[in-house]
């Protein structure tokens, strides 16, 4: 048996197209959303993703601003440049790129930002409002996980799914999203003892571990759907998930490859937050 492939940037594309239509509309009522991203100091990761966010934006129609700071900006330097994106009224959501440099306490950063132009969904306020299950912004990879087990046709409500990592940025979120949808979560992490054996209970398995191919075969029940998180560059300079995706596609149901599964979903969820955050911003939620 081989799986059925989820294709993240197909669904991404279907996603952005339903986005630009509601811009065109907002855009007859002189609206038109705003982001703006903070990047501090060269890491080249964060780089490519700023760019991709500001491509998103300009094919979108979007008004942008990109910060780009030195690593040595301090801390309150950049408290001032949020707190005035907080004030500016072109701004609806504001995005500082993670990580900032060691000197600089990112919760102190995260907290700064107006709750309602949270659109990573990092903001305590926001996490709450997940938790109780209260409306919120909600964070764009877990969101964007929902999002692709839901446009594959797959029925979240009464199966048991398994998360494999408890990252605040993932694993957290996601178990709680899933438990929206009236799903049963069983959560795993490194100390889990049985993991392997937890796993292939599971009819969703969603891992965002952090280690490249961790997951086989050996893990996965046959038919179970499979959405892999991690991001992994080998040595080889190749990407590749957390889940061996060769073997376990011989096994599982639908599965999310990498690259080209759940990473173009993060930067079309946060077009979607963005989107979200203007029309409430102008009263037209």
């Amino acid at each position: 048996m081989t799986a059925s492939i989820i294709n993240g940037k197909q669904v991404s594309e279907d996603i952005r197209t339903g986005i630009a239509a509601e811009v065109k509309e907002l855009a007859a009522k002189g609206v038109t959303p705003g982001l703006a991203v903070v990047l501090v100091g060269e890491d080249p990761a964060s780089q490519v993703y700023v760019r991709n966010k500001e491509k998103a934006c300009h094919d979108l129609g979007y008004y942008s601003e990109v910060h780009r700071l030195p690593a040595s900006t301090t801390q309150e330097d950049l408290l001032a440049l949020v707190d005035k994106l907080n004030k500016q009224d072109t701004i609806d959501g504001i995005l500082v790129q993670l990580p900032l440099p060691g000197h600089i306490d990112e919760k102190a950063v995260i907290n700064a930002i107006a709750v309602d132009k949270d659109v990573d969904g990092f903001h305590p306020v926001n996490v709450g409002n997940l938790v109780i299950g209260d409306d919120s912004l909600l964070p764009c990879t877990p969101a964007g996980v929902i999002e692709l087990i839901k446009r594959a046709g797959v029925e979240l409500a009464g199966k048991h799914a398994v998360v494999i990592g408890r990252s605040n940025i993932v694993g957290k979120p996601v178990s709680l999203l899933l438990q929206r949808e009236n799903a049963t979560v069983t959560m795993c992490h490194s100390r889990t003892i049985g993991m392997a054996d937890i796993a292939r209970q599971a009819d969703i398995l969603v891992v965002a571990i952090g280690r490249a191919n961790f997951i086989d075969a050996s893990f996965v029940k046959p038919g179970a759907v499979v959405i892999d998180v991690g991001m992994n560059r080998l040595e080889n300079g190749k990407l590749a998930g957390d889940v061996d995706f060769e073997s376990v596609k011989e096994v599982s149901g639908p599965i999310t490859p990498v690259p080209g599964g759940v990473g173009p979903m993060t930067i079309t969820m946060l077009m979607q937050n963005t989107l979200i955050a203007a029309k409430r911003h102008h009263g037209l939620a």
